[in-house]
C-alpha cells in the first residue's frame, strides 16, 4: 500500500482533520453510561467506572472537563475529577450529544483499538494500582486514554492505520520510514501534539515525549531488563545511574508499561516487542520474569471477561493455544487440500472458545452449551462430529449434538457394556485415536451403529471428564482422512474449552 493521496501530509494538516472527527459510540454503550449518570445513588467513582466500559466517552468527558483547564490549573487527572469539573447535568448533555452508530457502522480498528486500550488499562489496574494505591485513579485514565490521539485516525483513516500495523507492528518495518510513506509525518509527533491540544493528562503527555525526544532512558532501562536472571545485578547497575534510577521509579511509567504489555501482547504473546515489554515491567516493579508473565496472563483473560466483543480479537484468547498456531499455516499441500481452513472458520472457533471459556457461563442449560462445544469442534476443522452424553451409571450414551452425518446420527443410543473401548473409556478422561495402524484392533471392539456413521481409516474418540466423572464423549473425523499435527494441536486446545465449560456450569448458581 502506498501513501493515500486523500489523507494530510502535514502535522497542521492531521491535527486539523483529527480534531474534526467525533467518534462514535454504540446506543447500549452510552445509555449503559446514561443510566449510571441518572442514578442518583451512584457516586463519581461508579460513574468513571462504567465510563471505561465506553472510551470514547471517557475520551469526550476528559476533553470537556479540560477545555477550560488554563483557568483552573492543571488538566484533570483522572475521569472522576473530570466529572466533578464539569457536573453530572453537563456530563448527561454531553453524552446525549455523542454520535450513536450501529456497532457494525463502527470501524472495525477504531473498536479493535478501544479494545486495546481497555485491555492497557486492565494490565495497568492489575499489576500497578495496587502497588501505586494512591495513584490508581491516575493509573486508570492514563492507561485508558494513553493511545486516545490514535482513535480519531482508525475512525477516519482505518486502511492506514491497519497498513502501519502490519508493517510496522507486525513485519518489523522502520517505523519512521512507514510513517513518512504513508502520514508524511511521524506518527508519535500526531500523537503528541494532538494530546497538548486535547490537554490530556500530564501522565500521557510525558509518556510521548519520553518516547519521541528521550528513547535514551528507555533503552537503557530496556539494556538492563535484558539481564532478568540476576535481579541484584541489575540494582547494582540502577545505583550507579542515579538520573536513571529515579526515571524508572517514575509512576507516570506505569500507564507506558501497560500499554506497551497490551499492545504487543495483541502482535504476539512470545514475539520480541511482547518480551520487552515484559522485562522492563519485571525491572520495575521488581519481579521475577515468570510470576511476572503469570499475573499479565491473569490481567489479560480478566479484560477479556470484561471487555471480549464478537469480531475482535483479544490478546486473551491466545492463550489457550500457541500463538503459532492461531495462524492456521497448513504442514503441506495435502493437508491444506484435507482441511481447508478460512479466516472466517478461525473467528468463528475463536469466538465458540471465547464463550466456552467464560465464567461464569453464559449457558443457560446444556443444550446451549453442547451445541457451542459442537459449533468449536466444527470450526477447528473437524468435518463429521457427535458428541453423546452418558447417565450417572454409565449405562447409556446419547446422541446430543452432530455435524456432518445423517439425520438419524442425533437418535444414536449406544451401550457402554457392549464395548470394550466405550466402557474404558467412560471409566477415565481418555482419548484413542484410529488410523491404519491399529483399525483392525480396535475396530471389532466399537459398536456396528457408530462405525456405520464414520466410515474411514482415521477416527478420535475423546472422553470429558466433569468434577472427576466422565460426562461427554465426542467422536470426530476428516472424513476418513488423515490428521495434520495442526488440527491435533486444535482439537486438544478446543477439547479445553469444553471442560473448562462444563466445570462453569456445573458451578452456577453456587
Amino acid at each position: 500500500m502506498t501513501a493515500n493521496t486523500s489523507a494530510p501530509r502535514t502535522l497542521d494538516q492531521w491535527l486539523k482533520q483529527l480534531e474534526r472527527v467525533r467518534l462514535p459510540v454504540t446506543t447500549q454503550s452510552r445509555d449503559l453510561v446514561l443510566h449510571t449518570v441518572l442514578d442518583s445513588r451512584r457516586s463519581l467513582r461508579d460513574i468513571a467506572e462504567r465510563l471505561q466500559d465506553c472510551p470514547a466517552a471517557a475520551l469526550a468527558v476528559m476533553r470537556e472537563a479540560n477545555r477550560s483547564a488554563s483557568s483552573l490549573g492543571e488538566p484533570a487527572a483522572t475521569l472522576e475529577t473530570a466529572l466533578n469539573r464539569i457536573g453530572l447535568k453537563n456530563t448527561e448533555e454531553l453524552l446525549r450529544r455523542l454520535p450513536v452508530l450501529e456497532e457494525s457502522a463502527i470501524p472495525q480498528p477504531l473498536r479493535q483499538l478501544q479494545l486495546i486500550s481497555q485491555h492497557a488499562e486492565q494490565q495497568a489496574s492489575g499489576l500497578f494500582g495496587a502497588r501505586l494505591a494512591r495513584l490508581w485513579q491516575e493509573i486508570n485514565s492514563g492507561a485508558l486514554l494513553l493511545l486516545a490521539p490514535l482513535w480519531p485516525l482508525a475512525a477516519s483513516q482505518p486502511l492506514v492505520l491497519q497498513e502501519w500495523t502490519r508493517r510496522v507492528l507486525c513485519e518489523g518495518e522502520p517505523g519512521l520510514a512507514v510513517e513518512r510513506e504513508l502520514l508524511g509525518v511521524p506518527l508519535l509527533k500526531i500523537c503528541l501534539q494532538l494530546a497538548e491540544q486535547w490537554r490530556l493528562p500530564s501522565w500521557i503527555i510525558h509518556c510521548y515525549q519520553l518516547l519521541l525526544n528521550d528513547r535514551r532512558l528507555l533503552v537503557k532501562a530496556l539494556h538492563i531488563a535484558r539481564d532478568n536472571e540476576h535481579p541484584l545485578h541489575q540494582q547494582q547497575i540502577l545505583d550507579g545511574d542515579e538520573p536513571l534510577r529515579r526515571w524508572l521509579t517514575r509512576p507516570e511509567n506505569s500507564i507506558l508499561l501497560a500499554n506497551g504489555l497490551a499492545l504487543s501482547a495483541h502482535i504476539a504473546w512470545e514475539g520480541q516487542h511482547s518480551l520487552r515489554w515484559q522485562r522492563l515491567s519485571g525491572l520495575y516493579l521488581h519481579t521475577a520474569l515468570g510470576e511476572l508473565q503469570g499475573q499479565i496472563h491473569q490481567q489479560a483473560a480478566s479484560s477479556a471477561r470484561r471487555h471480549a466483543h464478537a469480531g475482535l480479537w483479544h490478546p486473551a484468547e491466545a492463550l489457550i493455544w500457541p500463538w503459532a498456531e492461531r495462524r492456521w499455516k497448513p504442514l503441506n499441500k495435502a493437508a491444506a487440500i484435507a482441511a481447508p481452513v478460512t479466516p472466517t472458520g478461525v473467528l468463528a472457533w475463536r469466538q465458540a472458545c471465547s464463550e466456552l471459556l467464560k465464567d461464569p457461563t453464559p449457558f443457560a442449560n446444556v443444550l446451549q452449551l453442547t451445541q457451542c462445544a459442537r459449533d468449536a469442534l466444527q470450526h477447528c476443522g473437524m468435518q463429521r462430529v457427535l458428541l453423546l452424553l452418558t447417565d450417572r451409571q454409565h449405562t447409556r450414551l446419547q446422541a446430543q449434538q452432530s455435524h456432518g452425518l445423517p439425520a438419524e446420527a442425533g437418535k444414536l443410543v449406544l451401550d457402554p457394556q457392549q464395548s470394550q473401548v466405550l466402557r474404558r473409556l467412560l471409566s477415565q478422561p481418555g482419548q484413542l485415536r484410529l488410523s491404519p495402524d491399529n483399525m483392525a484392533q480396535f475396530s471389532a471392539l466399537l459398536p456396528g451403529s457408530l462405525k456405520s456413521l464414520f466410515i474411514g481409516q482415521h477416527l478420535i474418540l475423546r472422553s470429558i471428564a466433569n468434577q472427576g466423572h466422565v460426562a461427554m464423549l465426542l467422536v470426530v473425523d476428516q472424513h476418513g482422512a488423515p490428521f495434520n499435527e495442526t488440527q491435533l494441536q486444535a482439537f486438544g486446545k478446543t477439547v479445553q474449552c469444553i471442560e473448562r465449560a462444563l466445570g462453569s456450569f456445573a458451578r452456577r448458581g453456587r
